[in-house]
């Protein structure tokens, strides 16, 4: 059996944009036993694809924070041993960051990556021993697939498969239909006026007999998230959740909608009707996979109105 380390250590989008390249590696060669080195904050999203075997995880965002800290070099030291005593057969770093390829170098096995022109920091492929070609104008899942491809000798064929399942709905929350509202994201560019969630899921309620939910990150998307359930005839602000938790509340739903974050692309994967807003960014760069259940609306500088969200919704497969 070959042991093979895949390096792919943040952020949340990335990491799921990697499941459908490791479900058609594991499809050519089910034999192989991956782990996975990824930032803990994310490592619950490695967890989620059934096809692998073990998570390692780093702390590359604290130790930034504590180079003066005894405490961060031990726990560099720990990882270290930890990566060397596993005897990989192979690792492969699909980022392409320093902050990648420096930890994927630890393992002492033969090291796979981009290659100059490919990787998103050129200098991360000086630690490669062995580099490919992938063009940087794919989307992030094809470059994945193409990288895996290339690594093992086989050419990515069909659509991609995320291959994970929602685990189960959470226990909070009541029986019945849903939709959940993904209003949090990363920078207020991005954000779609609260006055379009209130309209939004009114409509939800008074049209679909559906309860919104609104989960959030930090006390401010708590705040807002509060704010919109005061204003909406049934709604539930959800508990602060880890991912495994999030993965099973989105996997339940009967329809997502959310702006540029991470939980949409958690969303797309679990296939479910999904409709993915753009404000600020260019959904050809990091939008969903558009499916017969998943859509991505506006762009930069453009702010979909309810109805085209409404419309776009209804025209998803498994809406009802």
């Amino acid at each position: 059996m070959m042991n093979v380390l895949i390096v792919r250590t943040s952020s949340m989008g990335d990491l799921i944009h990697t499941w459908p390249a490791i479900t058609e590696l594991k499809t050519h060669y089910p034999n192989i036993r991956l782990s996975w080195l990824a930032e803990e904050s994310f490592a619950d999203i490695a967890r989620l694809h059934p096809q692998v075997a073990e998570v390692l995880t780093l702390r590359w965002r604290s130790w930034r924070k504590r180079l003066l800290q005894p405490e961060a070099w031990r726990e560099v030291r720990a990882l270290k041993r930890q990566l060397r005593d596993t005897h990989f057969d192979l690792v492969l770093d699909s980022q392409g960051l320093l902050k990648s390829a420096i930890p994927a170098k630890w393992a002492g096995a033969p090291l796979a990556g981009l290659d100059w022109s490919s990787a998103r920091e050129s200098l991360a492929s000086l630690f490669y021993d062995k580099k490919h070609t992938v063009s940087r104008q794919l989307s992030a899942i094809e470059r994945n697939r193409l990288l895996f491809g290339r690594c093992f000798g086989y050419a990515p064929q069909g659509a991609p498969q995320f291959g994970v399942r929602p685990g189960e709905r959470p226990a909070w929350m009541l029986s019945g239909r849903y939709a959940v509202l993904l209003h949090a994201t990363s920078r207020a560019s991005k954000e779609w006026p609260e006055a379009h969630w209130l309209e939004l899921g009114r409509a939800l309620s008074a049209g679909h007999d559906l309860v919104t939910v609104l989960p959030w990150g930090n006390e401010r998307e708590k705040a807002r998230a509060e704010r919109l359930a005061a204003q909406l005839p049934a709604a539930v602000v959800a508990p602060r959740m880890n991912l495994i938790e999030a993965a099973g509340l989105l996997g339940h739903a009967s329809a997502v909608i959310g702006v540029d974050t991470g939980l949409a692309h958690l969303a797309n994967a679990l296939s479910v009707p999904l409709v993915a807003i753009y404000t600020d960014t260019d959904p050809q760069q990091t939008g969903v996979v558009e499916t017969p259940w998943a859509t991505n609306l506006g762009h930069i500088g453009q702010c979909p109105t309810v109805e085209d969200v409404l419309a776009a919704l209804r025209a998803r497969q498994g809406w009802q």
